[in-house]
């Protein structure tokens, strides 16, 4: 049935024809898209027409209208109707009763509806009052009634916005920043809102807006095809949640890729991105554009009167030179006058390094000339093309707007082809803040400032912008990304040794953070591995630097004071060992005067001692904070800090002695699970007590954070403890209690979880890697776990990054000796076996 059958049928049904015909429209699986927004809204149209007709007989003086995005002609499955009835400023009871008899058929049916009652004057009254009314006016459209009313009302308000647009304009950008910074960026979310987010459907609307005002426009290449998408994806969604809605929500992805006929729910984020990437540059370039005239109508009409005199009556514009070929002009770097893309097939790297180091935009215009005229580069490059590459990546932050106008006309595929890949690669792990993309980059910015501290800038620059380059591929994407760099490096001109270096970059740079954080470096083994990988001081000092930038551009899960200072002693040990010291044998390090006096304390006491240290973190870049002072709780003292104490982006140091005795990891662990502790880190090691007194006590070092309020006392943490050993204090029961009291949100179901055998990992140990959904009681089910299977765990690497859970347990043989193979994979099956259950 055509649209126009299904309106005639809405119109002799009334309202019961109406839904039917809805309903069939929306339930239609050969129409989509475009053709369902446009054939939904003429049926909706005809229904509120037939309506209006069958209230009033007056044709004169008052219309029905729409307004907003029903205005524009296109509605959504669960989109509601924003109608205006605009009468002239006749008897306000007749009025009144026709509003009723339109507006109440509507909320019968259930639609939501934005409804207002106003005359011509009302209405430019209130958009002048109102930029959003303002807006929605703009999009104005003829519903029923007297057309003339309706057709004087658009003009006014299309004159009032380009007459107000100096003061109106400012007014829009700010609404659109404002509400950037509430809702984020929807080509970098998870959980994208499709209308709100940067660059989603407000923005696309604002960018109608500003075209309007005949002050500017918006690149039109893309943008229309960009917003077809996004409501294309939010019909999807409303179909698929029954809702109206436009959040993409985890749960709900699978479902719309589906409805869009799309593979999964990544090719459907990733289609969501490059949409907003197109608007959100296009917004960029367009509010520049804005800036620039209302910056040169604010000048003084007498002096541009004179600039004018002196150059035959045409504006003068100043062009101060920035590179070969390359000028500033209007606060952007365009191309000069005697440029000649298709002669210099650096110009499009020399305009982008000179644009970033000068911190301007790169013209839109300039970029589009550079990416259809401009000579393919030679393989390999010349030197100068990858020395303005260099320059490009060292320039901070000015390189990322840079890199956007590269990629909006396809300039960065063409310079990298294997940017392709990872170009709006959605990366499903809320430690990571960008896509894969722009995490390149970002780590690039990142990296820029640490290029003081390498020998070799360059190639810690090529290494930040290619260390994620095989994520586009299956598999490990660090050995994928070392095959991939190594050609990049090849192409762009770099010799064999320094490609040799790059591929080692690229492989190995999780490395020194994963070893720091999951491994014990008192283990000589740990530290040679390290080194045979590495192979070279200089290349280590490259990689601690491109570990730090990585993980700053990660996110702030990512990276803190206390993971740095592991990295650097790691760098400090691999280099001892590069440099041919003598490496010491013993596997633990020598107890500081703080442990030793708690491990006497926990002998002569025969019971636990507890000491709680406030941790704050300094800035990423500033040198440590001394510690702070302690708080210890043993029988005698039982203070404790709390969260008022300040900052605690680390959570509080918790040192626990206790005598050796089975039992002790999971004891504690199950305490803090009970009193709603987050465990960020711990380490667990047996600590040898002075000369002359017999035994070891136990310690754990553990970085909590209170879940919620603040930390409990640690006098009552002790206690619980001493009850948990005991035996007298049941753990596992008070947890399913609380479980079962306020069990947890259904959310995405996780990975299910992964317990290896990191093999040669330790001489001395069992090394069993434990990968899983950190959850309230984690550890303890893993203490538990381990316990049961009859191993002595000799030291614990916990650490959190985001919503997983990574941690290492070296293990022996209740001697003391490592397990054997069969052995150590039956322990792992074990482990797992119990984090399904």
């Amino acid at each position: 049935m055509t649209s126009t059958g299904v309106t005639d049928e809405a119109e002799d049904s009334g309202p019961g024809g109406y839904a039917a015909a809805r309903l069939r429209l929306l339930t239609e699986g050969a129409r989509s898209g475009p053709p369902r927004r446009r054939a939904l809204a003429e049926l909706t149209d005809g229904w509120l027409a037939g309506l209006f007709g069958a209230a009033t007989e007056e044709h004169t003086g008052i219309s029905l209208v729409a307004v907003g995005g029903y205005g524009r002609g296109a509605l959504s499955p669960r989109s509601d109707l924003d109608l205006l009835l605009l009468h002239d400023g006749r008897d306000d009871k007749a009025v009144a009763a026709l509003a009723d008899r339109l507006w109440y058929p509507v909320w019968d049916l259930g639609i939501d509806l934005d409804h207002s009652v106003r005359t011509p004057q009302q209405a430019r009254k209130t958009a002048g009052q109102d930029l959003k009314v303002h807006l929605g006016l703009l999009d104005a459209r003829h519903l029923a009634g007297d057309l003339g009313l309706t057709a004087s009302l658009r003009t006014a308000v299309l004159a009032d916005w380009r007459n107000q647009a100096p003061k109106r304009l400012p007014e829009l950008r700010d609404l659109c920043a404002e509400r950037a910074e509430r809702q984020g960026e929807l080509q970098f979310l998870l959980e994208p809102d499709l209308k709100e987010a940067r660059g989603g459907l407000r923005d696309a609307t604002a960018l109608r807006a500003v075209a309007a005002s005949w002050l500017a426009d918006a690149p039109r290449e893309g943008l229309a095809e960009a917003r077809r998408r996004l409501l294309d994806v939010r019909d999807a969604l409303h179909l698929a949640t029954g809702r109206a809605t436009d959040r993409l929500a985890l749960q709900e992805q699978d479902q719309v890729a589906a409805e869009l006929g799309l593979l999964d729910a990544d090719a459907l984020l990733r289609q969501v991105y490059e949409a907003a990437r197109v608007i959100s540059y296009a917004g960029d370039v367009t509010w520049r554009e804005v800036g620039r005239v209302l910056r040169s109508r604010s000048v003084r009409p007498r002096l541009r009167a004179m600039m004018n005199g002196r150059n035959g009556g045409k504006p003068v514009a100043e062009r101060s030179p920035l590179a070969e070929g390359v000028v500033e002009q209007d606060g952007e770097a365009v191309l000069a006058r005697t440029a000649r893309p298709e002669r210099d097939p650096v110009l499009p790297l020399r305009a982008a390094a000179a644009a970033a180091q000068a911190g301007l935009p790169l013209s839109r215009h300039a970029v589009r000339r550079l990416a259809t005229t401009a000579r393919p580069l030679p393989t390999p490059w010349p030197a100068e093309a990858r020395e303005q590459l260099v320059t490009l990546l060292g320039s901070g932050r000015p390189t990322v707007q840079v890199w956007e106008a590269l990629e909006a006309e396809g300039l960065v595929t063409r310079l990298l082809p294997d940017w392709e890949r990872v170009r709006c690669r959605p990366q499903r792990n809320a430690v990571h803040l960008w896509t894969v993309d722009r995490h390149l980059i970002e780590t690039a910015v990142r990296a820029a400032g640490f290029t003081r501290r390498v020998h070799r800038p360059d190639l810690l620059l090529i290494a930040a912008l290619l260390h994620d380059i095989g994520k586009g591929w299956p598999g490990d994407h660090s050995v994928a990304g070392e095959t991939i760099a190594r050609d990049v490096a090849a192409r762009i001109g770099f010799d064999g040794a320094d490609t040799a270096v790059l591929a080692t970059l690229v492989r190995h740079h999780l490395l020194l953070v994963e070893t720091a954080t999951r491994r014990d470096l008192d283990d000589p083994a740990t530290v040679r591995a390290v080194a045979q990988a590495v192979g070279t001081e200089h290349t280590l000092e490259l990689l601690h630097a491109l570990t730090e930038a990585d993980a700053l551009a990660t996110g702030p899960a990512a990276w803190s004071s206390w993971r740095g200072s592991l990295v650097a002693d790691l760098v400090k040990r691999v280099s001892g060992v590069l440099a041919g010291e003598p490496q010491p044998e013993a596997e633990t390090a020598a107890p500081t005067a703080e442990q030793e006096r708690l491990a006497v304390e926990a002998f002569r006491t025969g019971g636990p001692v507890l000491a709680l240290r406030a941790q704050t973190e300094p800035p990423a870049d500033s040198a440590p904070a001394p510690s702070s002072p302690s708080f210890p709780s043993s029988p005698s003292s039982p203070s404790s800090p709390s969260s008022a104490d300040g900052p605690e982006p680390l959570g509080v140091e918790l040192l626990i002695a206790v005598p050796d005795q089975a039992g002790v990891l999971p004891a504690v662990a199950g305490v803090l699970a009970m009193h709603r502790l987050t465990v960020r880190t711990a380490e667990l090691r047996s600590v040898p007590l002075p000369d002359g007194v017999e035994g070891s006590v136990l310690l754990l070092d553990w970085r909590v954070a209170a879940q919620y309020g603040s930390l409990p006392q640690a006098a009552r943490l002790r206690a619980d403890l001493v009850r948990a050993l005991d035996g007298t204090l049941d753990i596992a029961a008070r947890l399913a209690e609380r479980d079962a009291a306020h069990p947890r949100r259904r959310g995405v179901e996780p990975p299910p979880p992964r317990v290896t055998v990191a093999p040669a990992a330790s001489r001395l140990a069992t090394v069993i890697e434990v990968r899983a959904q950190d959850a309230p009681g984690l550890l303890f089910r893993l203490g538990r776990a381990l316990e049961a299977a009859g191993v002595r765990v000799r030291s614990a690497h916990v650490s959190t990054l985001g919503a997983n859970a990574v941690d290492a347990f070296y293990v022996t043989r209740g001697e003391g000796t490592p397990l054997p193979g069969d052995e150590a994979a039956s322990v792992a099956r074990g482990l797992e076996e119990s984090l399904r259950t």
